[in-house]
């Protein structure tokens, strides 16, 4: 069940989850005096309960500049590793989109880690958002034990409630991309993994390039951190620099493949 949280009790065990998922035991991503401010205030507090126990959390507020640019920003998802329950973090989600639909707000945005492959294919695909920008080293410093060393990259969503790719994807309906069909109709890789696991850039003038990102950058991170730094800085140029000669990202495919095309 997802509902809105108001209580202090239900604001306590949400900033735990957030200290969990984050790893950050010492200062939490944000406290329960800030999320009961936000709650008291209309903001978007909001939990996923299953029996007794509350298993994840999204938190959001209005922003922009109304009433042209009057959107929601939704600051932190988190859902506990163990649950049993999947698709908590979709029904978070959809729960957020439709709160902000009976407001008459019609956009979401907010930000997630360009390397991190399973919230690309959930924001992009599954959700049907898209990405509207290239953010560097947005949160400067990173305190948690998750990103600690690497520079805070973000690839800034923007989620149109009632647009077509959103509607589909709330019914299960999600468009799903396909390598071998990219490459058939001709588009070209600019990033892909060499022989080691190291980033490979290739030019391309395609109308339509692939970015490829690693399995499991969390897990890279610790083996690896060198390595993973290579990979920040490959995507952040293949990323930015595909955006700034015109293309769009359009979606990614579920072995980690960004789409970015013209048009």
């Amino acid at each position: 069940m997802v509902y809105e949280l108001t209580e202090l009790a239900d604001l306590g065990e949400l900033e735990s989850i957030f200290a969990r998922v984050w790893e950050r035991s010492a200062e939490t991503p944000i406290g329960v005096e800030t999320l009961r401010a936000l709650s008291h205030s209309g903001a978007y507090v909001a939990g996923a309960r299953v029996g007794d126990r509350l298993v994840g959390g999204l938190v959001g507020w209005l922003g922009g500049r109304p009433p042209h640019d009057l959107h929601l920003h939704s600051h932190i998802l988190g859902v506990v590793p163990d649950t049993q329950v999947r698709g908590v973090g979709f029904e978070l989600k959809q729960h957020q989109r439709t709160w902000c639909l009976e407001r008459g707000v019609g956009v979401i945005e907010w930000t997630f880690d360009p390397l991190v492959r399973r919230n690309a294919y959930f924001n992009l695909n599954k959700l049907g958002a898209r990405a509207s920008g290239y953010l560097v080293n947005f949160y400067g410093a990173m305190a948690d034990r998750i990103n600690a060393g690497e520079e805070s990259d973000r690839l800034l969503i923007r989620w149109e409630l009632d647009s077509e790719r959103a509607v589909a994807a709330a019914t299960g309906k999600a468009a799903e991309l396909r390598l071998e069909t990219l490459r058939q109709n001709g588009a070209e890789p600019i990033l892909e993994a060499g022989p080691t696991g190291e980033p490979v850039a290739t030019p391309s003038k395609a109308e339509a390039v692939l970015v490829h990102v690693p399995e499991d950058i969390v897990e890279l991170r610790r083996a690896d951190s060198g390595l993973s730094r290579r990979w920040r800085t490959a995507v952040r140029d293949a990323l930015s620099g595909a955006m700034r000669d015109g293309r769009h990202v359009t979606g990614v495919t579920r072995s980690g493949w960004y789409v970015l095309e013209r048009g």
